[in-house]
This record gives C-alpha cells, sequence and structure tokens, in this order.
C-alpha cells in the first residue's frame, strides 16, 4: 500500500489519491473475502459492485432487487475486513433526495471512504445494458445537492462520485452537460458510464478540468473501450474501476471446479488452478490467530 492506514482514516487516504499525480485503478469486489483480496494484492482502494453483489448475494441480476438496507449490511462486512479505501456503489440513492440523504448517512456510517450516485430512474440497472432511464436535470442536480448536505451534517468528508447514465439514455451532449452541473454542485469526482469512443472520453475530462474523472474498465463486450493505465492518464482521468475481473474469474473458476467433480468422475481440479487448504487459511485464519 502507497498510503498507510495507521497515519489516515480511509476517507483521508482517498483524498490523498485523489490529489497525487498519475491514474489509480481500483477492482470492484462484493464480499469481505475478496475484498481481502484485493488490499494484499498491494491496491490502494477498491470500489464495491452492485451487479456483483446482486449476483454473488442473491444469484439476481443487476436491475434494481438489491435494497439500501442489503447494501449497508453488505458493505459493512467489506470495510470491516480491510483497512484501504473502498468506494460504495450507492446506486441511484433508493428513491428522492431525502433518500440520498438517508443513504450517505448510512454508507458514511458503514464505513465508505466515497459513494457513487447515479441519475438513473427506479429501478436502476447497470449502465452498459439496453434501456437506461434517467431522472431529469433538477432531480439529478439535486440529488448530487442532498449528497454533500448529509456529508456536512454528518461531520464527515465521504467523497461524493457524480455518475451520470446519460450518454445513452439521452446523448453526449446531455451527459457533458449533467457533468458540468455536479461539478457546479459540489461532486468530487465526475464519471460518465458507457461512453463510447475515445473522443467522446476525451471531451469528457475536458470539462471541468479540476474535477477529477473516473473512467469504468468493463472487459468482455463493455460499450467503452478498454485502454491501459497510461492511456487513461493521457486522455486525463483520475480513477479507473474495473468492475468484473473478480466476479467473472469466480463464475469461471466455479463452473470448472463443479465440471471437474462432475463430468470427470469425482476429480478435484489438478494441483495449480486452485490454492491449497494452507494457502487458503492464510488468507484469514493464521494471522488473527496470531
Amino acid at each position: 500500500m502507497t498510503y498507510s492506514a495507521e497515519r489516515t482514516s480511509p476517507t483521508k487516504q482517498l483524498r490523498i489519491l485523489l490529489d497525487a499525480p498519475g491514474v489509480h485503478q481500483g477492482p470492484a469486489c462484493f464480499d469481505a473475502l475478496n475484498a481481502k483480496l484485493v488490499e494484499k494484492a498491494g491496491f490502494d482502494y477498491c470500489f464495491t459492485s452492485g451487479f456483483s453483489i446482486s449476483a454473488a448475494r442473491f444469484g439476481l441480476p443487476d436491475t434494481g432487487y438489491i435494497s439500501y438496507s442489503e447494501m449497508v449490511d453488505q458493505a459493512q462486512q467489506i470495510t470491516q475486513a480491510m483497512s484501504i479505501p473502498v468506494i460504495g456503489d450507492g446506486d441511484n440513492g433508493y428513491g428522492n433526495a431525502m433518500n440520498v440523504k438517508r443513504t450517505v448517512k448510512g454508507y458514511i456510517k458503514a464505513g465508505f471512504a466515497g459513494i457513487i450516485l447515479k441519475d438513473q430512474v427506479s429501478p436502476k440497472a447497470c449502465g452498459h445494458t439496453r434501456g437506461r432511464k434517467v431522472v431529469s436535470r433538477d432531480e439529478a442536480v439535486m440529488r448530487i445537492k442532498a449528497a454533500i448536505d448529509a456529508r456536512e451534517e454528518s461531520g464527515a468528508d465521504i467523497v461524493i462520485v457524480a455518475r451520470t447514465d446519460s450518454r445513452q439514455a439521452v446523448s453526449l451532449d446531455e451527459s457533458l452537460w449533467r457533468s458540468r452541473a455536479f461539478a457546479d454542485a459540489g461532486a468530487d469526482v465526475l464519471f460518465i458510464d458507457a461512453l463510447a469512443s475515445k473522443e467522446e472520453m476525451k471531451a469528457f475530462c475536458e470539462i471541468s478540468p479540476l474535477v477529477p474523472k473516473m473512467a469504468n474498465m468493463l472487459e468482455g463486450g463493455g460499450k467503452t473501450p478498454i485502454f491501459t493505465p497510461f492511456e487513461l492518464a493521457e486522455v486525463g482521468y483520475k480513477l479507473v474501476a474495473y468492475p468484473l475481473p473478480l466476479i467473472g474469474v469466480s463464475i469461471r473458476a466455479m463452473q470448472d471446479s463443479l465440471a471437474a467433480i462432475t463430468i470427470r468422475g469425482g476429480h478435484i481440479p489438478p494441483p495449480g488452478s486452485m490454492p491449497s487448504f494452507k494457502e487458503i487459511k492464510e488468507i484469514d485464519y493464521y494471522e488473527e490467530e496470531k
């Protein structure tokens, strides 16, 4: 880790990270075990993924099934397992501006260093899927203002990441307008999901230049082209999220393991395809026992 949790709180760590040069990578986790693996791998921060949490916790798609209270419960399990900052997926705030305030205050208590808030209607869904719809401009901006009010009322410093899904729902111009409005309202980080080209990404990074921008590298078929961290830094991004690797490789590994047991006559996966029992225990057993 670059920033010691012993010296600063997770929120302060994230603020320091936003002021540091370069682009910073953050995988998306969905439970306490893979959150600990992210920290052990040396990342400075991570995200939670509503898509992955909905899949792992309920076996359901990311279409608004998971509730505020369930996300807070999952958040507490994740943030208590690690010391690096975690940016929580706050969906659309689970309702109107008053609901947004409750969500922000709950995420602060749950230990999140940041929260991502979308301008989608309810029920929300993954931004790279069809049929996205967003609320009006006024309501979208009001959600960000409500989030900032909740932060001030809590005496906290949680980082507000303002996300718009209007690129796919309306147009690029609309998503740029909303991002500027979010910056004017006081958002700490701006995020347009599902931008469709490098040119669009550059146009986004040129607005409100003093406000950090976040990119979403949705591997395996998203609408946004995949770039290296170096390329993203050149475009002008500060944060980059990787939403699918942990849930994706988990699904494939479990499928392969089950196939080994059933199709190949009860044979366990071959050595090297999974950690040993000793290695599994070293992840979260022995250190705490010491």
